[in-house]
């Protein structure tokens, strides 16, 4: 009891200074340093307690280097898009103006029949005229041209964001001349895929005739309907299934069976995932081509009311739909083809471990200051690693 404080039983001799408020001189006692220990190193990966926070993952390029959130793909695909505008935007509106333009000459030949109905309502359309061939062979070839150039399309979008993940750059030209030897394979996925799609459609369709043919139209309803069910959720399992076929093709190197398989198996491991974000990618899409196409559309219908069914009238509404079309397809191909990219990246990171070749990969090149062309073979599946 030397300096005026006793110390209970049981304590230790020494003990801290009493509590002082911040700014106080301090006055006797031990140094309070004494007490200060080393912070100590934040435990392994995996071992954290809560409130823990790991730090951000590596982002070269357009996404984080880790399993991806359904913002990330988003994400990732916008910045696809603004870090090499001029590829892709450039090569969309190309393929958008080819595919767009069959389908809006039928448009506007539909569009200045009903003018001339409205003009002299005894006359008869020239769409009815026409039957198939001025109102559905247009709308066909529209679609056979636009999956064609879509394929083609995809298969580069998929190649300039397989640089783009480690934050390169990739001209249009280079993309292309990097994606033509792989054109044949990309068809054989879009043929191969389109065939299973139209598998169950021919025997319906052969039956729902019959049933319309017999007299029994109420049946011949029912059938039709749970027809269309039953097929737009086949086609959508077929189109989930084999969602990333084509970016294995690309970035792989595989053939249209292998590109297949490899996307079964990918998918298979979190389907449901995968079929949510595709679905919610198409009805995006689908809404932001309704938002772009929509004034254009008012326009040309306006103008083919008011130009009584003239071949100039005609010009012009299939000039502005056209316009419209290609303005709207310019955004959602390179949507739907980013989305399906980064879902191919996400689900290898997840079920393969991709993440960790990325990011050793993009480490030695930031240490070397740029993006080597040989970072196309990291895709190669030799380089994942199994978990």
């Amino acid at each position: 009891m030397s300096d005026g404080h006793e110390t209970p039983p049981g304590w230790s001799a020494e003990q801290p200074p009493p509590y002082r408020a911040p700014g106080s001189p301090y006055s006797g006692g031990p140094d309070p340093s004494a007490w200060q220990q080393p912070v100590p190193p934040p435990p392994p990966y995996g071992q954290q307690g809560y409130g823990y926070m790991p730090p951000p993952a590596l982002r070269p390029g357009i996404i984080p280097l880790r399993p991806l959130g359904l913002g990330d793909i988003y994400d990732g695909t916008i910045k696809l898009i603004r870090s090499n505008p001029k590829a892709v935007l450039g090569l969309s509106a190309i393929v958008a103006a080819v595919a767009a333009v069959p389908v809006s000459i039928g448009q506007a030949l539909t569009l200045s029949s009903i003018g001339d109905l409205l003009d002299n309502p005894t006359a008869q359309p020239a769409a009815m005229e026409g039957g198939f061939v001025t109102q559905y062979l247009p709308t066909i070839i529209s679609s056979v041209v636009s999956l064609a150039a879509v394929t083609i399309l995809t298969g580069i979008l998929i190649r300039i964001l397989g640089r783009a993940v480690f934050g390169g750059k990739i001209t249009a030209g280079e993309a292309w001349r990097l994606v033509a030897s792989r054109v044949p394979a990309l068809f054989g996925v879009f043929f191969l895929v389109f065939g299973l799609i139209l598998v169950p459609a021919i025997p319906m369709a052969v039956i729902f005739y019959v049933a319309a043919s017999s007299g029994e139209p109420l049946a011949a309803l029912g059938l039709g309907l749970l027809f269309m069910l039953f097929y737009i959720g086949y086609a959508l399992f077929i189109n989930t299934r084999f969602a990333l076929a084509a970016p294995a093709v690309v970035l792989e190197g595989l053939g249209p069976v292998q590109a297949m398989r490899r996307s079964w198996r990918l998918v298979g491991g979190d389907f449901w995932r995968v079929f949510g974000i595709l679905v919610l990618t198409m009805i995006i899409a689908w809404l932001v081509s309704m938002i772009i196409s929509f004034p254009f559309g008012l326009i040309a219908g306006i103008v083919s009311v008011f130009g009584e069914g003239s071949t100039g009238a005609t010009i012009a509404v299939a000039v502005v739909l056209a316009i419209g079309t290609t303005l709207g397809a310019m955004i959602t191909y390179p949507l739907q083809a980013g989305v399906a990219g980064l879902l191919y990246t996400d689900r290898r990171m997840r079920s393969e471990a991709f993440d960790l070749v990325l990011q050793t990969a993009a480490l030695e090149q930031q240490r070397q200051g740029w993006v080597h062309a040989t970072a196309d073979e990291l895709w190669h599946p030799s380089n994942a690693r199994r978990p």
